[in-house]
């Protein structure tokens, strides 16, 4: 018999094939932003080194779209910048990236011509724009929500790098320099630069001009992105129109009581999707490009499914990376089955079951001489709903809640409502903390506010804990035993308190006969809460002896778990890019008060 194999050129020939027939479709976006990013650092690279300029590497770059013109220099720097900005926008698969880059790659490829004379870089721009036309179906993801603000920080950051590029700039040319400028000389010739002025550092030959269009064409850039941001079209985040708010409530009214975390998606500054039957929803926000999700589905179970189906499509139309923060264990087998994701065990819920609570036993020995010490020394509590305040006093709660914050911004996003005292929101439970017996402060004698959420018909979820610094340690204790006390009362069966991070680490790190992996993960937490409530929180949690309830984060791929987490991190208000508080407090003096029930009034609300 023959040795030969049939077909045994098989192999080759479908490496032909697939050479000619180019790259696979869903892998074009990530070939373009590396493309355009390899193109930009040469760039940036030929227009500050002057010996890149000369060297061998420069021939290359001379042949890929950015390096154009006489004024090579200045035109690569301001090139590489721009690429730099789209790469991320084509990896992204965004429309609006496809676009820029469907424009200046001919526009690359003319200058190219006529300036250079280069076929061969001529060649690779319409090469490019051809793969990018071809696979134009990759590039259909929407813009992203956006402000103002994004203008003022594109200019902050953007100024920023161009400064100190421009000072790299400056001092890349040591023997053309003439004397030798101090630093503060150099920074005053980039600065005069960017505004395309003649600063005080001199050089002999034609290296002023090198670097005075370099830095010319980085403030140029600065300025003409700053204001095509400041003046684009603006597409506000998602918010909840009345009509949503109405729907969500109609829905956690039949099915709140299955998750806890239900009555947070009233936030305001979430947006929804609802099933095509409309019997659930999924509430979300966008940050960073990470789209939000906090908790369970809300509504029917059965429909869950269909609203976890329309929130891929949303993340999908924009390319936004989905991700669910908080969920139950039966929600994270659903988010899994229906979408492919993983879960991830987060930490867990303290929840608290009414009729097991009691003070008595010596496990609850330090809460219960902790509370009889504070009633001693002349503390009383009130455990009401909202709907039972009065007007003056809700407003003195309301500000004493906003001046006793310990941060500049609101923290929460998963277990946290952002609000107290909306006239929606009757059903909430408050419980406050007063001292007769000495002198009124600017909030009467009130000293301590906790707030909890409905859960149902027959359960609260903490949502707040404000107490005055002056007063005595142990103020949130003694008004959630109030609470579990009042509960009976108030047809209250379960609390859910804190959630814990990572508590089932921290609880078996301690134990005896933990590894030294388990051992070192524990350690690692606890150094971490210097900064976050991580351990402080589980302690707290565990003096009430409740039950755990383990959470889950839902996510796409373990690449996405950093960004993922930085944009959790800004959700709950740990990482923050707003005003400062200062500014914030004087822009809300400005509008109603949030306890107003005229129509006007809450409309007004509504609107800002």
């Amino acid at each position: 018999m023959s040795g030969v194999v049939p077909g045994g050129n098989d192999g080759s020939d479908r490496g032909l094939r697939r050479f000619f027939r180019g790259p696979r479709p869903e892998a074009v976006p990530v070939l373009a932003a590396r493309i355009c990013t390899l193109v930009a650092l040469l760039n940036i690279a030929a227009g500050v080194f002057p010996r890149f300029r000369r060297s061998r590497l420069h021939t290359f770059a001379e042949v890929l779209p950015g390096a154009l013109g006489p004024f090579a220099a200045a035109l690569a720097l301001s090139c590489g910048v721009l690429l730099l900005l789209l790469a991320h926008g084509l990896r992204r698969h965004k429309r609006r990236a496809w676009r820029a880059a469907v424009v200046l790659l001919p526009a690359g490829a003319v200058a190219q011509f006529t300036y250079r004379h280069s076929f061969i870089g001529a060649a690779i721009s319409l090469a490019l724009l051809a793969l990018l036309l071809r696979h134009r179906g990759e590039f259909a993801a929407l813009p992203d929500p956006r402000s103002r603000w994004r203008a003022l920080a594109n200019f902050v950051l953007l100024g920023a790098g161009s400064i100190a590029l421009g000072l790299v700039i400056v001092s890349v040319h040591p023997k053309k320099v003439v004397g030798d400028p101090s630093i503060s000389e150099r920074l005053a010739h980039v600065l005069y630069g960017l505004f395309g002025f003649e600063g005080p550092v001199d050089y002999t030959g034609n290296t002023s001009w090198t670097v005075g269009f370099s830095l010319g064409a980085l403030g140029m850039l600065t300025a003409l992105t700053t204001v095509y941001l400041a003046f684009r079209p603006e597409h506000p985040a998602a918010r909840l129109t009345q009509d949503d708010e109405s729907r969500l409530r109609e829905l956690l009214a039949k099915h709140g009581g299955r998750d806890s975390l239900g009555h947070f998606a009233l936030r305001r500054d979430k947006g929804v999707v609802f099933s095509p039957s409309g019997k659930a929803a999924v509430t979300y926000r966008v940050v960073s490009g990470v789209m939000l999700a906090s908790g369970d589905p809300i509504g029917d179970v059965e429909a869950w499914p269909g609203a976890i189906e329309r929130f891929m499509d949303e993340a999908k139309a924009h390319s936004w990376t989905p991700a669910v923060m908080g969920c139950s264990e039966t929600g994270g087998e659903v988010w899994t089955r229906e979408t492919g994701l993983d879960a991830l065990e987060l930490g867990d819920e303290a929840v608290v079951d009414v009729a097991d609570f009691s003070l008595s036993g010596r496990a609850m020995r330090n809460v219960r001489q902790m509370v009889k010490r504070i009633e001693r020394n002349g503390y009383e509590t009130r455990v009401r709903r909202i709907r039972d305040l009065g007007e003056k006093e809700l407003e003195r709660i309301q500000r004493a809640a906003e001046d006793w914050r310990g941060t500049d911004t609101e923290r929460g996003f998963s277990m946290a409502l952002g609000r107290i005292g909306d006239p929606n929101d009757g059903d909430c439970l408050i419980a406050t903390a007063h001292k007769a017996d000495e002198k009124p402060g600017p909030y009467g004698d009130l000293k301590a506010v906790i707030h909890f959420v409905p859960w149902g018909k027959d359960g609260v979820s903490l949502e707040l804990m404000r107490r005055d610094r002056s007063a005595d340690p142990g103020m949130n204790e003694l008004l959630i035993v109030a609470a579990l006390q009042a509960a009976p009362k108030l047809g209250i069966e379960r609390i859910s308190l804190n959630f814990a991070m990572f508590r089932a680490a921290l609880a078996r790190g301690e134990k005896l006969g933990a590894g030294p992996v388990l051992r070192a993960w524990r350690g690692l937490l606890v150094f971490l809460s210097r900064w976050f409530q991580i351990e402080s929180l589980y302690k707290f949690n565990a003096k009430f002896r409740p039950r755990w309830e383990p959470r889950f984060v839902v996510y796409r791929s373990s690449r996405d778990l950093p960004r993922i987490g930085f944009a959790a991190m800004q959700a709950e208000g740990f990482v923050t890019f707003g005003l400062p508080r200062f500014l914030r407090r004087a822009i809300a003096q400005r509008r109603p008060c949030p306890h107003q029930t005229a129509p006007a009034a809450e409309r007004e609300v509504r609107a800002a």
